[in-house]
């Protein structure tokens, strides 16, 4: 593992001094030409450290395979530069990039925020290669999550091509507000139904009216090996371990996004146990493509930036872009 849990800092730190952007609170409200003047100017202070509590660790997983490692480590530097809870690293890769990764993680700064553990891809023997092909390479993978991780609680799950604009802490707080019966949290897949792909072209039951996005997920885990589904496959209710795969083979010909749909299949006929938060948690490009539709970001900033579309790595969305190369760049 990379450094040990916990920061260190037993007074509280002179704002005017020190230069570490992780003390403070970025509103990233980006205008047109991408913030002409320094972004972090408008920033606010962010916490009394002297009334914090001792840190509870924050879990968060991603899974990585093929070309998919440099944007990996952006999200993760994304993740520690502005979370004050420690870190644990939860990162799914193929077998090739384990040596970089821990190459990368070893030299990075702030040792002392995270920890991290590399696991291989692994699905179910029986049924590896159905699971394997899925929508993507690996990305079904998230789906066995709860039963890998036994002895994690709670987990925040992300693609890649997420990028933190604020702490993970913030996000995290969202498993203090599940009621009883909430069990995991996303964000609706659209805000505009005229513009939305479950409530037009979707061949499967989806959650809600535009259905929901699973590329920020966060999950009590506990939670998800206790509960038994409600489902359309038998009268019984079934556990997360027993319905993945019944619910693969009925739906396999109908789903065009993969686990998000099995996902959405899922929350469709347990809507009770899904706590859905706002757009500006999971602001992707479809969000100011044909117009702007998240008015919460309008209104409150983007949280975190999902830059799905291959955008980080082209030109069709600039603010997107320098976002990300911003990140990436910074030591």
């Amino acid at each position: 593992a990379a450094g040990s849990a916990g920061r260190g800092e037993p007074e509280l730190p002179d704002r005017c001094k020190n230069l570490s952007i992780s003390y403070w609170n970025s509103y990233w409200m980006l205008p047109s030409d991408v913030c002409g003047m320094n972004c972090f100017w408008e920033a606010a202070f962010r916490y009394d450290f002297m009334k914090t509590e001792p840190a509870e660790k924050m879990h968060l997983a991603v899974v990585a395979c093929g070309e998919r490692l440099e944007e990996t480590v952006t999200m993760l530097k994304s993740a520690i530069i502005f979370s004050i809870q420690p870190l644990q690293f939860h990162i799914f890769a193929e077998g090739q990039l384990h040596n970089s990764f821990k190459g990368i993680l070893n030299g990075l700064p702030y040792q002392g925020k995270f920890n991290y553990t590399i696991y291989p891809i692994t699905f179910p023997t029986e049924s590896a290669a159905e699971w394997k092909k899925l929508f993507k390479p690996c990305a079904s993978q998230r789906l066995f999550l709860p039963l890998i991780l036994k002895d994690v609680d709670s987990l925040l799950y992300v693609d890649t091509d997420i990028l933190f604009l604020r702490p993970v802490d913030d996000i995290w707080s969202f498993l203090k507000k599940f009621n009883s019966t909430q069990i995991a949290a996303m964000a609706p897949e659209h805000e505009e139904p005229r513009i939305g792909w479950y409530n037009r072209f979707a061949r499967h039951p989806y959650y809600g009216i535009t259905g929901i996005n699973s590329g920020v997920m966060l999950m009590n885990m506990t939670r998800i090996r206790r509960k038994y589904f409600k489902n359309d496959m038998t009268t019984a209710r079934l556990q997360w371990g027993e319905i993945l795969m019944p619910l693969l083979k009925k739906y396999k010909l109908n789903i065009t996004w993969g686990d998000q749909d099995l996902l959405n299949i899922m929350f469709f006929h347990n809507p009770e146990s899904l706590f859905v938060f706002p757009c500006q948690w999971n602001y992707r490009p479809d969000h100011c493509i044909y117009g702007s539709n998240c008015k919460e970001a309008e209104e409150k900033g983007i949280f975190i930036l999902h830059g799905n579309r291959g955008v980080y790595h082209d030109d069709k969305q600039p603010t997107f872009r320098a976002i990300y190369e911003a990140i990436k760049k910074s030591k």
